[in-house]
């Protein structure tokens, strides 16, 4: 098995069927010694850690909660690519 170019890979039918990972479910990756680890996850888990992550990073930004609250207030994602 190779990646592409795009840092792809194939996960075996075999193994999808196994885990029952369809498309659009949502993994995660760890690194365990020389081995990549993926995981299914839900996406408030990846919220939630996101959000973990991010804990603190707009402290220093020179805004204000509510400046920042505004700001996102009517922000919405971007349309998810189909692989």
């Amino acid at each position: 098995m190779r990646i592409t170019t795009k840092g792809q890979v194939t996960i075996p039918q075999e193994i999808r069927d196994q885990l029952g990972m369809h498309p659009n479910t949502d993994v995660e990756f760890r690194i365990d010694g020389d081995s990549v680890v993926m995981t299914k996850t839900s996406a408030a888990r990846r919220a939630d850690e996101l959000l973990a992550r991010m804990s603190g990073a707009l402290k220093d930004c020179g805004m204000t909660t509510d400046e920042i609250m505004a700001m996102t207030r009517d922000w919405e994602p971007p349309p998810k690519k189909r692989i």
